[in-house]
């Protein structure tokens, strides 16, 4: 098909408008691998490769941690369970909690999504992470009387105009089950001149109730009922979010959890906002991180990729340490340099800014 049949049929798509995506069950996922520019971000394949599901438990670094006893410590209050699944909710993040080894949940998570259209970019059971390629929700195309009347052989030339693709992040806790985190990141094709003659692809804000209907299918594949995975997900009270206090004049995003709990809440907005964790040690509370600006039309430059100082002209990897402190009933999340030192204030203030919007 030509550029700028494309292009029509994009338009006509966006007259028409989409259905919602979670109305009646309508997600229906075709992989996209060759769409333009949508590949996996280099910096997720060069983590280190010497763990495996690291705990996020006791003294632990996550390039340190090797397979053995750890010491159980108290969960958090379960929202919501079922057998030995369970399902954690704070604000829009949830999580499952499964009573079972991670090496042991590894494959029924990848068959699930392959069974769910996916094919998978990334799959090492070294890191506990998968990450599925690029691909589009067909459920919302319209289903109007010209798609009907043309059928499955012109299916291809339409075209939502959006692609998805999730993160799936395996850690084994302490007590012994694992905690599955699913993030979702997505991107949305616009037009880039007043012609409307060329597109480029641009990030979207992730969505809470794609992950939510996600995580709902996994409890299914892992054995709970459609009608008790829907109540699950539905059940359990939405705690508040985050807010920004300044500390010595630095910004410090404050969630009303204590420690543990935000701990994994943290971890979650760091996946769902295009930073990538290397290393983590839980007993001092930090995640090292680095981001990558994305950029996924040279034409256009990515959602993300004036986060940070204009001075810097190159796309190379920024490496920041998140500080995770507990006090008391509260929790602090704080922005360092790589090696600890205090972040300048303009990129804490606006990596503060994306987690508290994420928390919240």
């Amino acid at each position: 098909m030509n550029h700028f049949s494309r292009l029509a049929l994009l338009g006509l798509t966006f007259t028409l408008g989409a259905c919602s995506v979670l109305q009646g069950d309508k997600v229906d996922y075709k992989s996209a691998g060759k769409a333009p520019s949508l590949e996996i971000p280099p910096d997720l394949t060069q983590l280190s490769r010497e763990t495996r599901y690291a705990v996020p438990g006791a003294a632990v670094t996550a390039s340190s941690f090797q397979l053995g006893q750890v010491n159980v410590q108290t969960m958090p209050t379960a929202v919501a369970s079922l057998g030995d699944v369970r399902i954690e909710r704070a604000g829009s993040q949830r999580w499952l909690v499964i009573d079972r080894q991670a090496d042991k949940l590894w494959e029924p998570v990848k068959d699930f999504w392959q069974e769910n259209g996916f094919l998978l970019a990334m799959d090492q059971t070294n890191l506990g992470i998968m990450e599925t390629d690029w691909a589009e929700n067909r459920a919302k195309l319209p289903q109007d009387f010209v798609r009907n009347a043309l059928g499955k052989v012109f299916d291809s030339l339409y075209s939502t105009g959006e692609r998805d693709k999730f993160r799936t992040r395996l850690e084994r806790n302490a007590a012994g089950g694992t905690d599955i985190f699913i993030s979702h990141r997505g991107m949305i094709e616009v037009y880039s001149t007043t012609n409307k003659d060329q597109t480029v692809w641009q990030p979207r804000a992730a969505d809470p109730e794609l992950e939510a209907e996600f995580l709902r299918r996994l409890m299914v594949k892992l054995g709970v009922t459609q009608e008790q995975s829907k109540a699950l997900v539905a059940a359990g009270a939405a705690p508040k979010g985050a807010q920004i206090s300044q500390v010595n004049g630095q910004p410090v995003v404050q969630l009303e959890d204590g420690f543990d709990r935000a701990w994994r809440r943290v971890g979650l907005a760091l996946d769902r906002t295009n930073f990538t964790v290397e290393d983590r040690d839980r007993s001092k509370g930090i995640y090292f991180v680095r981001y990558v600006a994305s950029q996924p039309d040279k034409a256009e430059p990515g959602f993300f990729s004036n986060l940070f100082s204009s001075s810097k002209k190159d796309n190379a990897p920024q490496k920041f340490r998140i500080s995770v402190v507990s006090q008391g009933n509260l929790t602090a999340v704080s922005v360092q340099n790589a090696d600890g030192t205090t972040a300048a204030t303009a990129d804490a203030q606006r990596i503060a800014q994306v987690l508290s919007d994420d928390l919240k």
